[in-house]
């Protein structure tokens, strides 16, 4: 597993108590925006975390619906502000995009692609959901407080990838793409995923074959909505010791899988 170095300043800072005020330095995430072109034309543009730039293309292109594998992709060229990305497959000029709950951009589509279903082909214990809530923990996130983390677990536990980012869309298209580039089976993995859970973040994990998500925090309407009609399992509200399955529970074993 290849980590994020996730770049950060140091800002100074006052800190004002009741009693008085002392000066203070705190550690602040860097963002930076990219964009991306796919096939010559400007797809969109993306205010991230700099590094895993590539990553973060192919995640996009793969959860958005408009590739479906690396088998589709021709060409990737990273550059300092851009990726360049060209795919044997025919884009729409007409994409349209919709702002999210997140203040972030996606491609407009129905809110839950009706030819997206993920079988039942993976279960997963409660133990190892549970006892993988670990891995969310980040000291960038200790340090700074600004911080979403997404990380993609094998069935047995075993955590494969990790990305943070200040945008909750952004990790999880961090760790799609960390796989997809790796050619590995995401049918086999969880997302574990610190942010809300709206329609805009269940497709993503629906459309790259992601059986599971959980999360700390809270569903959205139209979230438990897609992973309902998509058979994604959406767990939230989760803690060492519980969660609630809002959706497809059948993938839940009690003991080891």
């Amino acid at each position: 597993m290849t980590l994020q170095d996730v770049a950060m300043h140091q800002y100074a800072s006052t800190k004002f108590t009741d009693t008085g005020s002392e000066p203070a330095f705190d550690e602040v995430m860097v963002e930076k925006t990219i964009t991306l072109y796919l096939n010559g034309n400007r797809l969109t543009s993306i205010v991230t975390t700099p590094g895993f730039g590539k990553e973060l293309a192919v995640g996009f292109l793969i959860t958005e619906g408009l590739i479906r594998s690396l088998k589709d992709l021709e060409e990737i060229r990273e550059m300092d502000d851009r990726v360049e990305l060209r795919a044997g497959i025919a884009q729409d000029s007409e994409l349209e995009y919709e702002l999210r709950s997140s203040g972030g951009l996606g491609l407009r589509r129905s809110i839950c692609d009706a030819e997206v279903f993920v079988p039942v082909a993976q279960n997963f214990s409660i133990g190892v959901l549970l006892a993988s809530l670990k891995y969310l923990d980040d000291e960038t996130q200790k340090k700074t407080g600004g911080a979403h983390t997404a990380t993609l677990v094998g069935a047995d536990g075993t955590l494969r990838y990790k990305a943070v980012d200040i945008g909750r869309h952004n990790a999880v298209d961090k760790v799609v793409g960390q796989a997809v580039l790796h050619g590995d089976d995401l049918s086999r993995m969880f997302l574990i995923s610190s942010g809300r859970q709206p329609a805009g973040m269940v497709m993503k994990a629906a459309r790259a074959g992601i059986p599971l998500i959980i999360s700390k925090a809270a569903p959205i309407s139209s979230g438990i909505d897609c992973a309902r009609q998509t058979n994604v399992t959406l767990c939230c509200y989760a803690t060492r010791e519980k969660t609630k399955a809002f959706s497809s529970p059948d993938r839940i074993i009690i003991g080891s899988p």
